[in-house]
């Protein structure tokens, strides 16, 4: 199998509050937060998984949670840097930290850019006071524009804004509104994506009232075309981009290349000798930092079967044609197999088959479900 592109997941697991529809592995802060000794577990962690890296260079890190920018800059730089010495970096690689709008995380985005982030990628979720509060956010509307504003200011490569829609009490104006505000303030790339209810969070046991299907689908085609006029290139589900502002380290993801995951909770997916390797990190930051113990939760070997189902869940949700040859690199699985199982989508109209690629119709693009579900089919 051939080795794909390498990415570094990085876990910061505090928020401030945890959010009612949040199901990531996130836990509320600490009176002080163990940034100093984190940091050297998350070095420690990645020189236990350095071996995956099998030569290659980091093409993107991604730093998530949880609330990255919890953390001051001066932690984000000595972080960085620890990386870099244990692999190194790509020269045009991309580096995101997520961030809230707050004003205490907003005056560290300076700091951020200096330390060598070269993308911002800013949880807004809505422009309304009342939906924000809704869904547990601690920013203001105001408090999102003036963020989102600062990091056009920044030297960075590009940023990210996240808007939901489908959200309790939102009328379809609203949503729209929305993201008719979040268009406005410029930003090279949106994540526009729907509220869904997820398994042990809040809403889950408490389900609010969430707008019909009918609405959500006009709120889809309206919104679709509101981003298309402004510019934006629809490449997955959720992900619009100006062009050339693809957010790469997540086009690794769906392309099924491989990802090395540090911190609390973090999961990785490698390539070693022709097989696919999954690993799980301790979830508990007490766990997590308890040097008496391993980082490493569990490691897992995928099989032939699973290998072929994750590829295509992961890159059915790109909007570009799956090159065969990509898909027995990826999985080292026979492309004949992969056609046998697509077949009755093939049948169905929802999949375009030709000599190099596999393509979703218009059609198939509303059907992802139905595909993945057929390809668990024996």
């Amino acid at each position: 199998m051939q080795l794909p592109l390498l990415s570094l997941y990085v876990h910061i697991p505090w928020c401030v509050q945890k959010c009612p529809y949040c199901d990531f592995n996130s836990h509320k802060q600490p009176d002080v937060i163990p940034e100093a000794a984190y940091i050297n577990c998350l070095l420690d962690d990645l020189r236990a998984d350095a071996h995956y890296a099998q030569g290659r260079t980091l093409t993107s890190i991604f730093i998530g949670g949880g609330t990255p920018s919890l953390f001051s800059a001066e932690g984000i730089a000595r972080l960085l840097q620890g990386i870099e010495r244990i692999i190194p970096f790509q020269a045009d690689i991309e580096i995101t930290l997520e961030a809230n709008p707050g004003t205490f995380e907003t005056e560290r985005f300076s700091g951020f850019a200096l330390a060598g982030v070269n993308r911002l990628s800013i949880g807004i979720q809505s422009l309304y006071s009342e939906h924000l509060k809704t869904l547990g956010r601690i920013h203001d509307p105001d408090q999102a524009r003036q963020a989102a504003r600062h990091a056009a200011q920044l030297p960075l490569n590009s940023f990210n804004l996240d808007i939901m829609h489908g959200l309790p009490n939102q009328t379809r104006e609203q949503a729209l509104q929305d993201l008719d505000g979040v268009i406005a303030l410029g930003a090279p790339h949106i994540s526009w994506y729907q509220l869904t209810i997820e398994p042990n969070t809040l809403f889950a046991s408490k389900p609010p009232v969430l707008p019909d299907d009918d609405s959500l689908w006009d709120i889809f085609e309206q919104g679709h075309q509101k981003l298309v006029a402004a510019g934006y290139e629809q490449y997955e589900v959720s992900g619009y981009g100006k062009p050339g502002h693809r957010g790469q380290h997540n086009l690794n993801y769906w392309r099924f290349g491989d990802y090395l995951g540090i911190g609390c909770g973090a999961h990785g997916k490698v390539t070693q000798n022709n097989h696919i390797v999954r690993t799980e990190k301790v979830k508990h930051p007490r766990g997590y930092m308890d040097l008496t113990r391993p980082f490493i939760k569990q490691t897992w070997q995928v099989t032939p079967d699973d290998a072929l189902f994750e590829y295509f869940m992961n890159r059915l949700r790109l909007l570009e044609d799956i090159p065969k040859a990509e898909f027995h690199a990826r999985t080292g699985l026979p492309v004949e197999q992969a056609e046998a199982k697509l077949a009755p989508a093939i049948t169905a109209g929802l999949i375009e088959s030709d000599e190099h690629n596999w393509r979703t119709t218009a059609q198939g693009r509303l059907y992802l479900n139905k595909i993945l579900t057929d390809l668990m089919d024996d």
